[in-house]
């Protein structure tokens, strides 16, 4: 590792933060560029946030993550968004300007997407079903609707909270928007390209998500944004009929790629490397609930 008084600092807010991943992710493009900079967990707790925001760039901090609670959160105390955390009304990187003012950005959908095209390019954006509707959900819904999906079906155990999360949707997005019973039924998965776990069910500690996947057409893609464990009783039932499927830690990787750009100097290479890295500190015994982040 570089580190000289003239390190690139960054860095990741939340509370509890010890679970993340992001240390070890932005830590290995830092060794592997070799580029004179760290990124450190920063344990925040939620009276102290803006506290935080005033004083790390005074520190010389070039930007942020943020990770639960802190999210939506940030989302205030920024001077400027971009589009997708105006959209998704949460932000999970803050990058500081030279002038010392703050933007928040949202890249939680945009590496949804890049996870995706990089597993599966011929993927064709037609109709989907998103099973969530907090702020992962709506992340990875509006980018799809960006990306040309003709319908979205949104699904959740909460059915007022998948109402509002279409009708925010439906603002920008008409008449492509539908919400379903939970669970969904048959119908609802039968003509899928792709199906999205972005709720926790399935997550360590967490009860499964209890879906029959039969319906289910023969080439569709089956994601999971839950990635402790990595093989999700979801996933393990979707490989065990011979369907696609993209994991969570995939989004994990590509959300960071603009964070790491803005602070490190450079756009960095997703690659097997780096899985390896993050999948050896998965596996380690002690390591449970991570979050994306």
């Amino acid at each position: 590792m570089l580190l000289s008084g003239k390190a690139r600092l960054a860095g990741v807010l939340g509370w509890p933060v010890a679970h993340s991943l992001s240390p070890r992710l932005h830590g290995h493009w830092f060794a592997r560029y070799r580029i004179d900079g760290v990124y450190v967990p920063l344990p925040v707790r939620p009276e102290d946030l803006e506290l935080a925001f005033r004083a790390l760039p005074r520190l010389g901090f070039l930007g942020w993550n943020v990770t639960i609670p802190h999210k939506e959160r940030a989302f205030a105390l920024v001077d400027r968004r971009d589009a997708a955390a105006e959209r998704t009304g949460v932000v999970n990187t803050v990058l500081v300007h030279p002038d010392g003012t703050l933007e928040g950005r949202n890249t939680d959908g945009a590496g949804f997407l890049a996870h995706l095209r990089a597993e599966y390019p011929d993927f064709v954006p037609a109709t989907a079903l998103v099973l969530g509707a907090g702020g992962a959900a709506r992340a990875v819904a509006f980018a799809l609707l960006e990306a040309g999906c003709a319908q979205l079906r949104l699904c959740n155990r909460t059915s007022a909270r998948a109402r509002a999360l279409a009708a925010d949707l439906a603002r920008l997005f008409p008449d492509r928007v539908l919400v379903c019973d939970w669970p969904p039924p048959p119908a609802a998965l039968s003509d899928l390209a792709l199906l999205v776990n972005a709720t926790s069910l399935g997550m360590t500690g967490q009860p499964p998500l209890l879906l029959d996947l039969a319906p289910l057409p023969a080439g569709a893609i089956v994601a999971d944004l839950v990635y402790v464990p990595l093989a999700t009783p979801l996933l393990t039932a979707a490989r065990a009929r011979g369907l696609r499927v993209l994991d969570g830690l995939g989004m994990l990787v590509h959300q960071a790629v603009p964070g790491f750009a803005w602070w490190g100097g450079r756009v960095p290479e997703v690659d097997e490397e780096l899985r390896r890295c993050l999948l050896e500190a998965l596996e380690a015994p002690a390591r449970t609930g991570l979050s994306v982040h």
